[in-house]
């Protein structure tokens, strides 16, 4: 099995989320059972205040925080000679359902692309992302990413698309021979800040040093909470930090960063 299958197998296993619901499922059936009522009803009684932890907590945020914190957010930059931004800012099978473009939570990336390829012309622009979908392969990113930056004023011929790769590694490695960076030159990395690490680490690996450009925060500066018609959004916020821990030691055991948690 490749690592891309057993990294998504494994994901749906740990991700705080469906832990969660797979552990009530149990409470439940538990509770159905002479001998194992008892368990059942503390099992249901952890994952309601494990919820509680998380919604009414800056736990959520306390997780997310070291790493939208690791890469300062840049304002000014000077020569580029060119930017890339990663997958999966765009909603592709979405987009074919209903034929309209879809975009994800990390659509800044999509809006921080086009505007630095407005204010920067003279740079190439690369566009990486396939299917990170484990059984829709043949669904790829593309089609809608050119379809969102064609609404915001992009031509189509501007930018290089990498259509193959899966995952990070691969929006990195592809990406690298699709475009030869000639050494001494400046690529922009955009991306959401939580993924920023990981991705940086992913490009020193390769030996391809990049400015890194983080964009889609998903915390506040001081952890303060959401609002209280807002309880889902701390435990998603949590799946996505998990998930990135969880990929940045898996990707240094696999030796496929240059640090286990990569720093300016």
């Amino acid at each position: 099995m490749s690592s891309f299958a057993l990294s998504k197998l494994l994901w749906g296993l740990v991700n705080p989320g469906n832990a969660l619901v797979v552990l009530l499922v149990i409470g439940v059936v538990a509770l159905r059972l002479p001998r194992w009522r008892r368990a059942g009803e503390r099992l249901i009684a952890l994952v309601c205040l494990s919820f509680v932890l998380v919604s009414a907590t800056p736990l959520a945020a306390l997780v997310a925080l070291p790493l939208e914190n690791r890469f300062p957010h840049q304002t000014e930059l000077d020569r580029v000679d060119g930017i890339i931004m990663l997958g999966g800012a765009v909603n592709p099978s979405l987009t074919m359902d209903r034929g309209d473009p879809s975009v994800s939570d990390a659509a800044e990336r999509l809006f921080s692309f086009a505007e630095l390829i407005r204010r920067h012309p003279e740079a190439r622009a690369v566009s990486t992302g396939g299917s990170g979908i484990l059984f829709g392969q043949g669904i790829k990113e593309d089609q809608t990413v050119r379809a969102v930056l064609a609404q915001v004023g992009v031509p189509d011929g501007r930018v290089i698309y990498e259509t193959e790769s899966r995952n990070t590694w691969e929006n990195a490695l592809f990406s690298q021979a699709l475009v030869a960076p000639k050494p001494g030159e400046r690529w922009i990395l955009v991306t959401s800040a939580m993924h920023m690490p990981r991705s940086v680490g992913i490009f020193r690996k390769l030996g391809w040093p990049v400015t890194p450009y983080p964009v889609d925060y998903r915390t506040r500066r001081n952890a303060s909470l959401f609002g209280p018609a807002e309880l889902d959004r701390p435990l998603l916020l949590l799946d996505d930090a998990v998930r990135e821990w969880l990929g940045l030691l898996s990707y240094y055991l696999m030796d496929r960063t240059d640090a286990l948690f990569p720093a300016p």
